[in-house]
Parts: structure tokens; C-alpha cells; sequence
């Protein structure tokens, strides 16, 4: 029933959306950029008044290029709650409980992304309260150092998780120079010594926390002109000062690397793959083919889920995915075994299948079903005004343009089934890729 309801919802949108943008997104919106280089995009849907505001920073562990000073883009996901001089902690705080907003911050590779769900009502004071903590953050050193504390404290938590002491494993061990080596928290090494390095948080956010590199994305019920007066008052005296990081480039990987991780709790084993990929362009058709081949060849459709989760039960998750990066990333397919004596079949079952689809082009109905599911699967979460600025968050963060959407899917319809064998050629060579093996406690 919910599917049926939002696909009625975007059939009724879907005329002015295709009307004003020309292409697949189903809402008409507004960009416009400051004279500050702030980028706001305004997309106004009838949603019985909520509306989501988000503020993307284009900064993430990507930036994070001084040696020792990993972790701080996720270290301002918890300081920009501190406050300022003219709203204090407590006083933000406990504002945004009064109007009853849905306040929360996540931090990526790329891009740290804070986001609030708010009535239209309250939207001139959570505009006030945003940009002013955007443009005049303030803490005391022992605030800092308490925060610091409080991160180092998530870390050893996050170890609890065996996907992310297995994505940190690997993120090292496939990156030599890139700053995707680490994952958003930062190496534990240089977590430990965050207390120590107040003045540079300072510098920090001086050089990040600028106009220039922010988006700011309003979806809901609101009127485009008001609105848009609103952020300019609000959001005209932020000042410009930028300062791009000179991000290495990774050096191309010419043979296969392993890495074996211990798990200290109990898990299941652990099986990822991690090719090496090309930094997201949406026009590239040999991109787009990587990304339907991972769906036909390991989603749960497809033969090898089937033949491995279904009929011989040998892993309970097979997934295949592309990942949306401003830079040279991975591409990788996970499984995780049940049993550890399986570990090398299962590698073996996958570049077998890897090796049908560089040999044999795909069948032209299951390409065609792929790519109807891929594109309605986004339009159908396109529902809610949370929904929709959050379904735009990754791909603005990586292009900073909203036509991008338009653009992917263009070329994922283009897509033929030659396409997926050059792609299963170009990219799944074993010289390109990394294999993290992750063993928990017996």
C-alpha cells in the first residue's frame, strides 16, 4: 500500500517536476548561489507542512590530508552542537526541542551532512539558528577536549562492529596515498592525541566551514521568493575563505593484495572484495554498466545469491556495490560465510560468476528489469521531504549539481548488454582489486 501511495503521489508531481528540469527527478526546484559561492537549492512539495533542511559541507575524510590529523571532519559533526556566543549549547538546544525538530549530523568519506525535520512554521528560526552556528561556532578548550574525549570514546564502541574493523582494514591496506585509507572516525592513533590539538580544530574550521563549500538544501512546503529573501538575510554575511586541501592522488594498483583481520568478538567470516574503481562521473556508461552488473551478478535476483544463500545456505549476505566518490574509490562485492572451511569456494563462485559476464553478454530482459528497478527504486523514495533531500545528499555532496541526477540515470538507461562485458572487463581484473578475509573469535 505504501508503494502504491507514493507512486500516486509522484504521478501527480511528476508533470511540473518533468516540465521545469527536463528530466527523470520529479520536482521542480530553484538553485541559486550567493555571492558568497554558497549553493542553495530550494525544492518546494506539497508535504502538509514539514520540511527538511539540510546543510552538506563538502568535507569529509577525503580532506583530511595532514599527517596525525585524521578524524576531525567527524570531530565537527559533535562540536557543531556546541553553540555559539549569541545561542549558547543550551540554548540551541533547547530551542530545537521546543519546536520539536528532528536534529542529527553524519559524517563521510566526502561530506558531512547536519539535518533537521521541521513545520514550515518554525523555518525563519531554525534559518537564525543554523547559519548563525555555521558562521560563529565558539567553544572553550576544555569543551574541546571533552568532545575529543567523547569521539575516542565512539571508536572503540564502532570496533564492536565487525563491518567496520573490516572496512577499516581495508581502507588501509587499498589505499597507499589516498586519503580514503582511513574511514570518517580517523586512524585510532591520531583520535588518542585529538585533545591535545585545540588551535588546530580552530584552523580548521576556518579553512572548511566556509560558504563556498557548503550546499544548502531546503525541500517541503515553502514558497520559493520568501524563502530564498530568507536565506539571504540570513546566510549573505557568512564570509568566503575556502582553502581547497592538495588531496595525493592514489598510484594505479597493478597486482592483488590481501589482508587478513581479526574480529575479537564472535561473527560470522567475512569475505570483501574491493576493486579499484574511478571517481563518479554520471555520463560514463562504463561506470553506470559496473554498477547494473553488481545488481545482476550478486543482488538478491541473481544467480549466485540463489546458488549461495538459497540452495547451498554456504553465506547469509552476498552484495555487490559502486561507490559514489569525488575521487578514485573502491567497488566491492561482500560475503559473509558461514562456514570459515568455505572461505576460498565462495571467492572462487564469485570470480566464476565475474568471468561469465566478461565472456557472455547478459540477458536483454534482465538488464532492462535491472534498470526499471534501479530507477523507480529511487523515484519511489522520493515520498517525504527527509527522503528527498536525504536521496540527494551523496550525489550533491560528490558534484554539487542537481542536474546530476538527471544525467546518472540517462546513461543507466543507455546501458546494453556489450556495456556490461566491457565493464566486467575493465574493472574486475584481480590486479585491481584488494581481498580483506575477517575472521571473528571461536
Amino acid at each position: 500500500m505504501k508503494r502504491l501511495l507514493c507512486w500516486l503521489l509522484l504521478a501527480v508531481v511528476a508533470p511540473l517536476g518533468a516540465a521545469a528540469q527536463g528530466g527523470i527527478f520529479p520536482y521542480a526546484s530553484h538553485v541559486e548561489t550567493l555571492d558568497n559561492g554558497l549553493q542553495v537549492i530550494l525544492i518546494p512539495m506539497d508535504s502538509g507542512g514539514l520540511v527538511a533542511y539540510w546543510t552538506l559541507v563538502r568535507t569529509g575524510a577525503r580532506d583530511e590530508v595532514e599527517p596525525g590529523r585524521t578524524g576531525f571532519a567527524h570531530f565537527f559533526e559533535h562540536m557543531m552542537f556546541r553553540g555559539t556566543e549569541r545561542y549558547p549549547a543550551e540554548v540551541y538546544n533547547a530551542k530545537v526541542t521546543e519546536i520539536g525538530a528532528d536534529n542529527n549530523a553524519f559524517t563521510t568519506d566526502d561530506f558531512t551532512a547536519y539535518h533537521l525535520g521541521i513545520v514550515n512554521d518554525d523555518l525563519e528560526l531554525v534559518m537564525d539558528l543554523e547559519s548563525d552556528r555555521f558562521r560563529n561556532l565558539a567553544y572553550p578548550k576544555d569543551m574541546f577536549q571533552t568532545e575529543a574525549g567523547a569521539v575516542y570514546g565512539e571508536y572503540r564502541k564502532n570496533r564492536a562492529n565487525p563491518f567496520f574493523v573490516i572496512s577499516e582494514a581495508m581502507r588501509k591496506e587499498a589505499f597507499t596515498a589516498h586519503t580514503y585509507d582511513h574511514t570518517a572516525m580517523g586512524f585510532v592513533e591520531d583520535i588518542k592525541i585529538m585533545p591535545e590539538l585545540y588551535d588546530y580544530s580552530l584552523d580548521f574550521f576556518s579553512r572548511f566551514y566556509r560558504p563556498e563549500n557548503s550546499i544548502l538544501v531546503i525541500v517541503g512546503d515553502i514558497e520559493v521568493d520568501a524563502t530564498m529573501e530568507m536565506v539571504k538575510t540570513y546566510y549573505g554575511p557568512w564570509e568566503a575563505g575556502y582553502q581547497a586541501p592538495d588531496v595525493p592522488v592514489e598510484p594505479e594498483q597493478t597486482a592483488e593484495r590481501r589482508v587478513d583481520v581479526a574480529y575479537e568478538g564472535r561473527s560470522n567470516p567475512m569475505v570483501w572484495l574491493a576493486y579499484k574503481g574511478e571517481a563518479f562521473d554520471p555520463a560514463s556508461r562504463q561506470q553506470a554498466a559496473a554498477d547494473l552488473l553488481l545488481q545482476l551478478a550478486f543482488g538478491e535476483t541473481s544467480d549466485l545469491h540463489k546458488q549461495l544463500v538459497l540452495d547451498e545456505q554456504v553465506v547469509d549476505l552476498l552484495i555487490g556495490a559502486t561507490n559514489m566518490n569525488r575521487d578514485p574509490s573502491l567497488i566491492d562485492i561482500i560475503a559473509r560465510v558461514k562456514d570459515p572451511a568455505k572461505i576460498d569456494y565462495v571467492i572462487e563462485q564469485i570470480d566464476a560468476t565475474l568471468e561469465r559476464y566478461r565472456s557472455e553478454p547478459v540477458d536483454a530482459t534482465r538488464l532492462a528489469e535491472t534498470q526499471s528497478r534501479r530507477k523507480y527504486g529511487f523515484l519511489m523514495n522520493l515520498d517525504t521531504p527527509e527522503n528527498v533531500a536525504g536521496g540527494l545528499a551523496r550525489v550533491l555532496a560528490v558534484t554539487a549539481d542537481l542536474g546530476t541526477v538527471d544525467t546518472m540515470f540517462e546513461t543507466l538507461d543507455s546501458v546494453t548488454p556489450e556495456d556490461i562485458q566491457k565493464a566486467a572487463d575493465t574493472y574486475f581484473a584481480s590486479s585491481r582489486r584488494t581481498v580483506a578475509v575477517m575472521k571473528g573469535a571461536q
